[in-house]
């Protein structure tokens, strides 16, 4: 697959995750490991249905264990130390840490062969960060970081290298088939529905309305954006995608502001400014070098 087409699919993933807190708001009361569950089984459900009918079908899924512990490492352990952390410390601050994971999907790249990273790539990463800080930051009473909570702030850490390992090692897996992932996304769900069972109490969605809220999740940002992204990582462009990701809490906080969970403000524009500017920043290439020597003489 050529790399552009691969990078573009990778934005894919970026958009749909921007839907990610809207949709989440819509499924009312039903705790994080449950809803893992139940979106995790809908994508691997799906991603069984399209891998059935490709060629090679379900035989994609008979991967080597240490493929599949890459997968539900990556899928599991992020969403395990992510809502760990949102219980062990305050919300804001806890997804501020966490999205650290494109900065160091930047800073990972350049231990893969052949790429190399450009300063342009780190300064466009770190004005998302800045940009996501105001935006995550704006949301509630600021950031106040805190000793107390250094349990919770440590999970957070732990979230964001997890992702970023799994999305950059994924370009050594590059052989590994994305359907694959189906299977991934199945055994993610088996093992969020165990921590569901042992750490929270069963809320169910309660409404028609909060059953297709959690379909959409399912088949949009936590089934169809991870598709995305395998694709992404493992033939677009890692650097230019780890920076383009900080456009999704843009977007998302973009989105709630229109359907009214959240309020314009000042830290938003900024927000949006340092992230804008961030990625253009990352896409700036130098100008090539005219050659010294002129044209042969005939």
């Amino acid at each position: 697959m050529p790399s552009a087409r691969a990078t573009a699919i990778g934005f894919v993933a970026i958009l749909l995750w921007s839907t990610l807190a809207l949709l989440t708001a819509a499924t009312g009361a039903t705790p994080p490991f449950l809803l893992t569950a139940l979106t995790f089984a809908i994508a691997g459900a799906a991603g069984l249905a399209v891998a059935a009918c490709r060629p090679g079908g379900l035989a994609k899924l008979r991967q080597p264990w240490p493929v599949w512990l890459h997968g539900v490492g990556g899928l599991f352990g992020f969403h395990f130390f992510y809502f760990t952390a949102l219980r062990l410390s305050p919300p804001a601050e806890a997804s501020l840490v966490a999205y650290l994971w494109p900065l160091l999907i930047v800073l990972f790249s350049a231990a893969l062969p052949g790429e190399r990273l450009a300063p342009r790539h780190a300064l466009g990463a770190l004005c998302g960060l800045a940009g996501a800080a105001l935006l995550i930051g704006g949301r509630g009473a600021g950031l106040a970081f805190g000793g107390a909570h250094l349990i919770g702030y440590g999970a957070a850490l732990a979230c964001a290298v997890i992702w970023a390992a799994y999305s950059v090692t994924g370009r050594l897996l590059a052989h590994v088939p994305t359907q694959a992932l189906s299977g991934f996304c199945l055994a993610t769900a088996a093992l969020a529905c165990l921590c569901h069972v042992a750490l929270e109490p069963t809320v169910w969605p309660a409404s028609t309305g909060e059953w297709l809220a959690v379909t959409a999740l399912g088949l949009g940002p936590v089934g169809l954006a991870f598709f995305a992204w395998d694709v992404g990582m493992k033939h677009g462009d890692v650097r230019l995608l780890g920076v383009a990701a900080y456009a999704a809490p843009l977007l998302s906080t973009l989105l709630l502001v229109a359907f009214g969970y959240a309020a314009p403000s000042r830290a938003l524009a900024l927000g949006c400014g340092l992230i804008v500017g961030g990625a253009l920043l990352a896409t700036l290439r130098r100008p090539r070098r005219r050659s010294s020597r002129g044209p042969s003489a005939a």
